[in-house]
């Protein structure tokens, strides 16, 4: 699944490109996705100009002078910026076209991906209850600190909360947990102040690092000028079961928590 860094990396790669353009017309030719499509994106966002694109935990923002058409990627999904016509793909479901020459196209395998339009996007049902972006200054040691009080949940569930902090993932609460030394089941309320300190230095560490090689290689994510990201080269522990650890040697264990395969080093995470 896209998480953080790939929709950040997404919305670096478009920005240079659609912002300041008007926007023609959407050709929707599959409206079924995680929720259907709505059907007056012409009416609300045909001629209006793109201003900024902005990002809200794994949502991208395409924000005009009439409201904001909000992205989530789902599971498979892509958004690819086209200078020339080309004859859509299997799973393109959805076309931007701009104004003068260009398409923004919405490609989505799986169909859990979504948009939608809203007039005050932070307002909207899917952002408004969502915690600090983990990369902004409200997100550190003493905020983790106070969110973890007396809470017996896993740290790893903790940090995928979204309520607690914004567009964390599996794959990066897994590396920041191995780098910040601490055991994925470990209960939240039961990690020292400085041990949280240090986790939510890792969190950041690791997202930056992910935005700066491109994000993580997923078997289906691209980028927006179709490449795909790097970071997984660099991954310590998530999807290495059995593997040695980086740091000692041991193998890396998997288990399922939260329904979710988590990925540690026994030795190195307490």
């Amino acid at each position: 699944m896209p998480e953080l860094p790939e929709v950040e990396t997404t919305r670096r790669g478009l920005e240079p490109l659609i912002v300041g353009r008007s926007i023609e017309s959407f050709e929707v030719r599959e409206p079924r996705l995680r929720w259907p499509v709505p059907s007056d994106l012409d009416e609300k966002l045909g001629t209006r100009r793109i201003v900024r694109l902005g990002r809200r935990a794994k949502y991208l923002l395409i924000v005009t002078d009439g409201g904001t058409l909000i992205v989530h990627l789902g599971m498979s999904g892509s958004l690819r910026y086209l200078s020339v016509a080309q004859s859509p793909a299997a799973h393109d479901h959805v076309d931007i076209r701009l104004a003068g020459d260009g398409v923004v196209r919405f490609n989505d395998p799986r169909r859990f991906g979504s948009l939608h339009y809203s007039a005050e996007p932070l307002a909207h049902p899917l952002l408004r209850s969502l915690g600090p972006e983990p990369l902004c200054d409200r997100f550190d040691g003493e905020y983790l600190a106070r969110s973890c009080a007396g809470r017996r949940v896993a740290i790893k569930q903790h940090l995928m909360n979204s309520r607690v902090v914004a567009g964390v993932g599996n794959i990066y609460a897994n590396e920041a947990l191995f780098r910040a030394g601490i055991h994925p089941a470990r209960q939240a309320g039961r990690i020292a102040r400085r041990r949280l300190d240090r986790l939510a230095d890792s969190l950041r560490d690791v997202l930056n690092e992910a935005i700066a090689d491109g994000g993580t290689t997923l078997r289906d994510f691209v980028a927006s000028d179709g490449r795909p990201g790097y970071f997984s080269m660099s991954l310590a522990v998530y999807d290495r079961a059995d593997a040695p650890c980086k740091r000692c040697g041991l193998p890396v264990r998997v288990r399922r928590l939260g329904q979710r395969a988590t990925y540690y080093c026994a030795a190195c995470q307490r």
